[in-house]
This record gives C-alpha cells, sequence and structure tokens, in this order.
C-alpha cells in the first residue's frame, strides 16, 4: 500500500550540516599571481529541478534558457593578490547564476556565463581592476561548447541565429506513428540509452535548440561577425595560428536509438572569415558499433597544439570492432594546411587510441593506447615533423595504482593552446603517489630522452596535500590543495622550501570533530587482499560494539594484486556532506567505507561469470574484520550502494545473510533489460542468456528474507538504472512476501540534488537501519 506523503527531515544535526553552503572552489590564475574564489550555495531547492526539461537526444535541456537543464551552484566571485593576500569582492547582479569560467592566457581576464530565467548573457571580469562588465544580454547558446578567448584577445561564442523563428508547438493531431526500422542482416548492439529523440516533434526540438551561429567578437562585445552558416555545431576550435576554424556540426538523419554524439557528424575546415576550405570527414549515422566500438575513417579530429595549422585525427584499422584480433588496431595521422589527401601516418598503435597531449615548445605530441584485455595503457612519444620513429615511454596495468608516474601539469600557451609544461626537456607530472600506507601525492620531473624521474617534493607528514599548478619553471614554487584530519581544505603556497596558507577556509562541521578515521586491510577467504576506510564515531570507546554499516561499489580487476592496493589516505579530512553514508556516524554507527568488493579475472570476457561468488565473499570478509577489530558484533550489520554498488546489495541479500538489512540507490536488477551489455561486461544477451538471468538479483527476488530499502530518482539519465528498475524490483520482493521500500524522489536524476529529496534520502537510510540493524536483537552467547 502506499505510504505517508510528503518530505521528511532527518536528525536536526544531520540537516543542519546538509544545508550549510561549501567552502569556494579556487581557480588560479594562469600567471599564478591571483586567485578566483568561486563561491557556491549549498543543496537548492526541488523547485529549481522542477522547471521544464526537454529530453533529447541523450541531453537535458531548459527551453527557457536555451541551455542544460541544470541548477544553481555559483553565486559569487573573489579575487585574492597571492603575494599580499588582498581580497575583492567582484560585483555581480542579484541572484547570480555562474558557470563556464575561463582565463585569458595571460590571466587579466576572465569570460563567464550568467544565468536568467530567460536566457545566458556573458560578462568579461578585468582582474585588474575585479570589475565584470556584461558584453552578451541573452542569446547565448552554450549546450554544446562554452565561450573562450582567441590568441588575439577576442572571445568566440555560439548563439542563438538570429531570426530562428518560434519554438516548435506539439500538435495535438499526430501527424502519424512513429516508426523505426531494422533491414536485417546488421546487428545494432546499442547500450539502453535514456532520453532519446521519440517522434517528429523530438526532432525538431532538438533541431531548434541545439542550432547555434559562431560569433567572434571583442572582449568588450563590440566589433562582432559572424562565421560560416547556422548549423547544430557540436565543436568550433581556431587553429594556433588564428588562420582557421575547424568546425564540426550533426545532420540529419538522426535516430531514436543512439544520443546525439552517434549522429551524423561532417568535419571541416573554414578561414576565419567563413569560407570553407575543406570538408575533413563526413561520418554516417552510427547506430550499429558493435559494444565498445568505435566508428571507422577520421575521428577525434583536433588541432595539433603547437604548429601553425595540422590537423590530427585517428582511424580504425580493425573495422572499429574489439573483437578482431590484430597488432594494429588504431593509426595517427597528421594534415597540413591546405588540408587536401589522405594525411600523413605518424604512428601505428597496438591498441585503441584512448588520447594525446601537446608539449610546450616541442611538435612532439604524447598518444595514449589502451587494451581493454590486458587494461595495458602505453605512453609513445610521437615525432610529428622530424620523421622520428614513435618512441615507447611507458607501459602499465591502469588500474596499477602503485605503478602511476603521474600526469603532466598543463598550462596554456600564447596561442591559447593547452599543452604540457616542459622545462629543458623534462615534463613536469604529479600524482597520487598510491603506496600500501596510503596515498603520498608529488611533483616530478620526467626527462623525455632518458626516461629518468626526479622527484621534487612529496607529500609528508599527516596531511594530504596535492599539487594544483607549478608557478616557478624548475618547480621551486608551487601551489597546493591542503587538507588533514583537522583542515578542511584549503590552498597552499610553497616558495623555496617553505610554504604557507593563501586561504582559511573553517571546518564545515565542528561538531563532528574527533570522527576517527583509518585505512584497514584485511583478506578474502582466497587470499585476495582487501582495504576499506574505517570510520568510528567520535564518541567511540575501544571495546565498545557498534551498529555497522558497509557501504561499497564492486570493481573488476585482471589479477589479485592490483585488486588488493590501497587508495586512499589516512589523512583526509572526514568531510560530510549530501547524502553521504558517513551521517550514520551522527547517530552512533561505525562505517566500513569504500569496502573492497573486487571481482577478479583474467579474461575480462567471462570475469562476471564468478560475481556473485566474489562479492559474498569480499562482503563476509569485511564483517569478519569488524568482528576481529572488534567494534563490531557481527550481527547488527547492514549493507548499502549505489548504482553498480545497489546491484550488489540487491545480490548479498539475496545470495546470502550475512546482513539484516540493505539500502539500494538507484540500481539495476534485471539484466534482461540491458541486453547489449552493463557495466564492463562485454557479452550480449544472446551470447550467454544464463548469466544474464544468474546476475539478475531480480530473478532472487524470493530469496531474499531480509528487510531492503529501494531509493530511485524518478528522473533517472543514466544508462540501465531505470526508475522501473527499482519499481519493478520492489514488486518483485514485496510479492514474494519479503520486507521492502520504495522511495522515488520527484525530479531527482540518477544522483540527488534537491534540498528536499537530500534530506528525506538522509532520514530515510537512518529510519532503515535505524529499525532494522541498529535495534535488532543480538543473540545470546551460544545462540
Amino acid at each position: 500500500m502506499a505510504q505517508e506523503d510528503g518530505y521528511r527531515l532527518p536528525p536536526a544535526a544531520v540537516a543542519d550540516i546538509v544545508t550549510r553552503a561549501p567552502a569556494p572552489s579556487v581557480s588560479v590564475s594562469p600567471g599564478g599571481d591571483r586567485l578566483l574564489l568561486i563561491e557556491r550555495e549549498a543543496l537548492p531547492p526541488v523547485a529549481d529541478l522542477a522547471k521544464p526539461m526537454e529530453k533529447l537526444a541523450g541531453l537535458r535541456l531548459d527551453a527557457s534558457t536555451n541551455d542544460r537543464h541544470r541548477t544553481r551552484s555559483a553565486v559569487g566571485l573573489t579575487l585574492q593578490d597571492i603575494a599580499s593576500g588582498q581580497t575583492r569582492a567582484v560585483g555581480l547582479p542579484a541572484d547570480a547564476d555562474l558557470s563556464r569560467f575561463a582565463w585569458t592566457p595571460d590571466g587579466a581576464k576572465v569570460v563567464f556565463a550568467n544565468t536568467r530565467p530567460d536566457g545566458v548573457d556573458l560578462y568579461v571580469l578585468d582582474t585588474a581592476t575585479a570589475a565584470a562588465r556584461k558584453v552578451v544580454t541573452g542569446g547565448l547558446n552554450p549546450i554544446f561548447q562554452s565561450p573562450e578567448w582567441l590568441a588575439d584577445g577576442s572571445l568566440l561564442v555560439l548563439t542563438i541565429p538570429e531570426g530562428r523563428g518560434a519554438m516548435p508547438v506539439e500538435s495535438l493531431t499526430p501527424r502519424g506513428p512513429a516508426i523505426q526500422t531494422a533491414s536485417g542482416g546488421k546487428q545494432a548492439q546499442n547500450r539502453t540509452y535514456q532520453d532519446l529523440l521519440e517522434n517528429p516533434h523530438d526532432e525538431a526540438m532538438f533541431t531548434w535548440m541545439t542550432t547555434s551561429q559562431p560569433v567572434i567578437m571583442a572582449a568588450d562585445g563590440t566589433a562582432k561577425r559572424a562565421i560560416g552558416a547556422p548549423r547544430i555545431y557540436t565543436s568550433v576550435t581556431p587553429s594556433p595560428d588564428g588562420k582557421y576554424l575547424l568546425m564540426e556540426w550533426l545532420e540529419p538523419p538522426f535516430s531514436y536509438q543512439v544520443p546525439w554524439s552517434r549522429f551524423p557528424t561532417t568535419s571541416a575546415v573554414y578561414t576565419m572569415d567563413g569560407k570553407l576550405v575543406e570538408t575533413i570527414a563526413k561520418q554516417p549515422l552510427a547506430d550499429a558499433l558493435p559494444v565498445q566500438g568505435v566508428v571507422t575513417g577520421r575521428r577525434n579530429i583536433q588541432w595539433h597544439p603547437t604548429e601553425d595549422a595540422l590537423l590530427l585525427w585517428v582511424e580504425a584499422q580493425d573495422g572499429g570492432d574489439p573483437r578482431v584480433k590484430t597488432d594494429n588496431r588504431d593509426n595517427l595521422l597528421a594534415l597540413a594546411a591546405p588540408f587536401k589527401g589522405e594525411g600523413r601516418v605518424l604512428a601505428r598503435m597496438e591498441d585503441r587510441a584512448s588520447g594525446a597531449f601537446g608539449i610546450e615548445g616541442s611538435d612532439d605530441i604524447i598518444a595514449y593506447d589502451y587494451d581493454r584485455d590486458t587494461r595495458e595503457i602505453r605512453q609513445t612519444l610521437v615525432d610529428v615533423t622530424g620523421g622520428g620513429a614513435p618512441r615507447q615511454l611507458g607501459i602499465r596495468n591502469a588500474q596499477d595504482a602503485y605503478a602511476d608516474p603521474g600526469n603532466p601539469l598543463f598550462t596554456t600557451s600564447d596561442r591559447g593552446t593547452r599543452v604540457a609544461r616542459m622545462v629543458d626537456g623534462k615534463l613536469l607530472l604529479s600524482g597520487l603517489g598510491a603506496t600500501p600506507e596510503g596515498y603520498r601525492p608529488f611533483l616530478r620531473r620526467f626527462d623525455l630522452a632518458t626516461l629518468e624521474t626526479q622527484e621534487l617534493w612529496r607529500n609528508a607528514g599527516e596531511e594530504f596535500e596535492t599539487v594544483v599548478d607549478v608557478l616557478a619553471e624548475d618547480g621551486s614554487t608551487f601551489v597546493t590543495s591542503y587538507e588533514s584530519p583537522t583542515n578542511p581544505g584549503n590552498v597552499r603556497l610553497h616558495d623555496g622550501g617553505t610554504a604557507r596558507f593563501l586561504t582559511n577556509f573553517p571546518d564545515p562541521h565542528p561538531e563532528l570533530t574527533g570522527i576517527k578515521r583509518e585505512l584497514v586491510t584485511y583478506k578474502r577467504a582466497d587470499g585476495v587482499d582487501l582495504t576499506a576506510t574505517l570510520y568510528l564515531p567520535a564518541s567511540y570507546k575501544e571495546g565498545d560494539k557498534l551498529p555497522v554499516v558497509i557501504w561499497a561499489y564492486p570493481l573488476e580487476y585482471n589479477d589479485a594484486a592490483t585488486a588488493g592496493q590501497n587508495r586512499d589516505s589516512p589523512y583526509l579530512f572526514t568531510r560530510i556532506g549530501g547524502y553521504s553514508p558517513l551521517f550514520f556516524l551522527t547517530q552512533g554507527y561505525a562505517v566500513l567505507d569504500r569496502a573492497a568488493m573486487p571481482v577478479v579475472g583474467a579474461d575480462p570476457e567471462t570475469v562476471n561469470d564468478s560475481f556473485i561468488e566474489q562479492v559474498v565473499a569480499s562482503a563476509q570478509a569485511a564483517v569478519d574484520f569488524t568482528v576481529e577489530r572488534g567494534f563490531g558484533d557481527g550481527v547488527r550489520v547492514g549493507v548499502g550502494g549505489h548504482s553498480y554498488g545497489a546491484f550488489m546489495t540487491a545480490h548479498l541479500l539475496a545470495q546470502s545473510d550475512i546482513f539484516r538489512a540493505g539500502i539500494a540507490r538507484s540500481g539495476a536488477y534485471n539484466r534482461t533489460l540491458t541486453p547489449f551489455g552493463f557495466q564492463s561486461e562485454r557479452r550480449v544477451f544472446w551470447d550467454t542468456p544464463e548469466t544474464y538471468y544468474r546476475l539478475s538479483p531480480f530473478m532472487a527476488a524470493d530469496k531474499i528474507n531480509e528487510p531492503i530499502l529501494f531509493i530511485h530518482g524518478q528522473n533517472d539519465s543514466n544508462p540501465g538504472t531505470f526508475p522501473e528498475q527499482s519499481e519493478r524490483m520492489f514488486a518483485a520482493v514485496k510479492g514474494t512476501g519479503g520486507t521492502a521500500r520504495l522511495v522515488m524522489l520527484p525530479h531527482e536524476d540518477h544522483g540527488y540534488r534537491g534540498r528536499e529529496s537530500v534530506l528525506h534520502t538522509l532520514a530515510e537510510m537512518i529510519d532503515w537501519f535505524d529499525t532494522h540493524v541498529k535495534n535488532a536483537p543480538v543473540p545470546a552467547a551460544g545462540e
């Protein structure tokens, strides 16, 4: 039967913490002399989520603003001088709703958008005076691309075309049925996408909202000139020399089976005054790709970031099908102005290309390719113009956190392109520095000639500090994000071996000071090492027996060694917000968070065949650990998870009797509703129907004899986790005599954002485990 109506509140202490505004986010200027503090507000009301929404081609759009459907977050700006610490508030309109920030390469200006109820305005902030000036009133169309700076200091903006006409109105009398066809002979193995086009009116609305006109203007909004014809542009990017634009747009026919990213796409080079130079690629509708496949022909087309006007792209050599056995899966090619011909092969890649970046002061690029079977990622240095052979820089298992060499620190070149920072032939790298004892972030220099690494700095002590930006070429001056068990996160400047704080953001919840946080390790019955983060209430005393919440999300690994690695730090601040399970700490629970639930298998094709056995074994090991450590009694234990963690939770209650109750948020439970793969599963339903059946907790609903709480957003857009997944699972548990509760949150997506929704979710979670876990009877000794 239906339950009580209306939103509920969790305990007052919890609600108070949830509704506090978070600390500002921080952006460092390209010149390293200023900070931009972006002030944020707490959770928006559900009323903001309830604004009308157009669900079109995998997008969620707001027709009133002609933008993505979203809630307000950034509400204020402050500039801070790094040297003096002086701050200056930026004057903004009332009820500011700020987004899409971008610095000029010299840090003199910041462009940003301000959303009003009926449109998006453009502002430019002068960082010398802290004055923000509105340069465009309404008319922006930032659905696919935010405003960006050109090398000459002008702005490139996508706008709503003049005279586009009124918004399409859906006739009450349909033009006819919505028809889709399958001609046979060609597989179309598409994942279970949501928010797709459904009828001709949807197509008309999608076209009306996403069609834009590229415009170049001066920084003060004057001297506007339109470039090219209005189209559905998904990307317009200038060449580094400022002479050309690479323009990419969508064209019909659209599809009702796949999102916009698979619609027919044209890529072409134009001059800066809008004249066509050359069409580079015309990709047809990609509605029949194999699972994890890619399109054939030219894809991922982009400018080389340090050459004047050189295009780079990738082409599949395996027909785009990852199932094909080959030693040359992708090629990387280049083509210079006037952009005619087939292109020159720069590198033949053994595996699927997975990204590339340019290097400051060099024509070389570093390209990555990834083997989906071994999970190995390879780094290759590619000589673009010198003719030298590609040179491998390194190869490792992408899941091997201990072997992660770090990532390049990037900078914006004088031409406005993003490149990896390099000094004297050495790249600057930063990384988390995973170790068996926890993260120890670092700053390193990597010599591209010798492949030797020099460590410039490494996080030490009872703190967690990561590099945000390097201000001096030799790495002696840099900015970090710093936190510790008592510091909630602030910005620090390192200069010549000394460090000082640039910000002083306070503890967001001082009443929780004293929560105990510890990285713990234990073993599964099969010998696999497991990790988790243990939290104990501030009031905990050794020997106390507490109710325990185990919160987890299963992941797949090729081997036990990488599965058991430590990917956390004991020195992080215990930050609690949103609908985090850590709020159980305020109610006297112990929480074993991020409890490892690895599914280990050398063959990714079949690793899920033992999913159930492995997560049950991992769960049992976690509960055994709580007993061995003395804070748990092994009986008053609840389990929970979100998304794939909810899927795991339902399996654990169906396939074991380890837990007293479970909480499953926004999950998928019937895998026959995701027949073309899910998570990392590559096989389709018709390859292995028995696997899909067994991996559907829906099929074992009659075995769930512990209480389970289902929570789901009614507007979930995540592929596969349709709201009906929770509705059907609840009906199955109820129909087979189980104890369950279903909470469907109005207007919420896969994650929950509305203030009332978040508070209600916490109230439901706490009440559920208080009833079925905390207050469950503990068997007497010998029972």
